[in-house]
């Protein structure tokens, strides 16, 4: 049911994220709030299960989908020389709530009925709206921002969706794009198995949250400085290899846990930085509601993919562990893609000429 509704959600963030090009953010971000609120207010009174598919749909699409396109893209499209830091910035708030919400729920759950704490959730995003409405009240629009000489891409050009699909830099990146998705995900999504093969309690397990959360911090905001001074060509290649040792640390045990949530947080930091700039250096900002989209489309199609294709290997008797040496070699081979990508397309940068 989360594979299919996650994956419907995918599917439809290609069209809602170009939504991005066209309304300011004040108003497609309320509205994307509001539509949240109305998906966690689903989830605590939906009573049919045939219709849970559909809530996890509308809460991946609204919240994971279309609140981290909104927020990416306006920081991509209204900053450039400090692009990295802003987009680090905005990224903050997706690591707060990693670190937090968990924690809070399961302490609210001692008090309150879970239903209760998906209105909660319904109020907390209601809240954001007048927050939203306020502080953007000067906001620039997206026409008048995509003019900047300044954010053009590649050739000296803003691409297109179209034009993006049809060049190879684009699917030599798309591994890259799913493979952080659908492994964390997969992870934390089977962190209770996870743990029973290990031998340790899942409190131990999720002990190293915090400690996840905070590298993840610290390596965006570094990530997020790099950006601005060094651009995303340089450190594109080389942010999933931490990925390779984190999965291969898990797999065998070595050096202990500790070790292995450090570098999978280093990559995971590193990623929400250098993607989201990615594509406005490399394409422009002309389109880059449209373009980035397909991204985050990618991005959630991985979240649905991790879990379902480790859940379904584990029933057929594949060990976590075995799979997980499997996902290291994975980013081995995203990093030599990326590589070759960028290799072959950065000359083209209007920085390069």
């Amino acid at each position: 049911m989360y594979t299919v509704g996650t994956t419907a959600s995918a599917i439809v963030m290609v069209w809602a994220g170009r939504q991005a090009d066209i309304f300011r953010v004040r108003t497609l971000g309320a509205i994307s709030l509001i539509a949240l609120a109305l998906a966690c207010v689903a989830m605590a009174v939906n009573p049919w299960l045939w219709a849970l598919p559909l809530v996890i749909f509308a809460l991946r699409l609204t919240g994971q989908g279309m609140m981290s396109h909104i927020a990416a893209v306006a920081m991509a499209r209204w900053f450039v020389a400090t692009r990295g830091r802003a987009l680090s910035i905005a990224a903050l708030g997706f690591s707060m709530g990693q670190a937090f919400l968990p924690i809070a729920v399961v302490a609210l759950m001692a008090l309150l009925d879970w239903h209760v704490i998906w209105l909660l959730c319904a109020g907390i995003a209601l809240l954001g709206v007048p927050l939203l409405m306020t502080l953007l009240s000067k906001e620039r629009t997206p026409a008048s921002m995509a003019q900047s000489s300044d954010s053009l891409g590649m050739s000296g050009l803003h691409w297109s969706r179209k034009d993006m699909l049809h060049h190879p830099l684009f699917w030599l990146m798309v591994p890259a794009i799913l493979g952080p998705s659908a492994f964390n995900t997969a992870f934390f999504f089977h962190q209770v198995h996870y743990a029973t093969v290990v031998g340790i309690s899942t409190l131990q397990m999720v002990s190293y949250f915090p400690f996840f959360t905070a590298v993840t911090v610290i390596a965006m905001i570094a990530t997020g400085a790099l950006v601005d001074r060094l651009g995303t060509a340089k450190l594109l290649p080389f942010h999933q290899l931490p990925m390779v040792a984190a999965f291969v640390i898990f797999a065998t045990h070595m050096l202990g846990l500790g070790w292995g949530f450090f570098f999978l947080a280093l990559t995971a930091g590193a990623q929400a930085t250098l993607i989201a700039a990615f594509w406005a250096e490399f394409y422009g900002t002309a389109h880059l509601g449209a373009i980035k989209a397909v991204a985050a489309a990618v991005m959630v199609l991985g979240s649905a993919i991790g879990p379902g294709l480790t859940g379904i290997l584990i029933d057929f008797g594949i060990g976590i562990a075995s799979q997980y040496i499997w996902v290291a070699v994975y980013f081995v081979l995203t990093s030599l893609s990326i590589w070759i990508g960028i290799s072959t397309s950065r000359k083209l940068l209007p920085s390069a000429a």
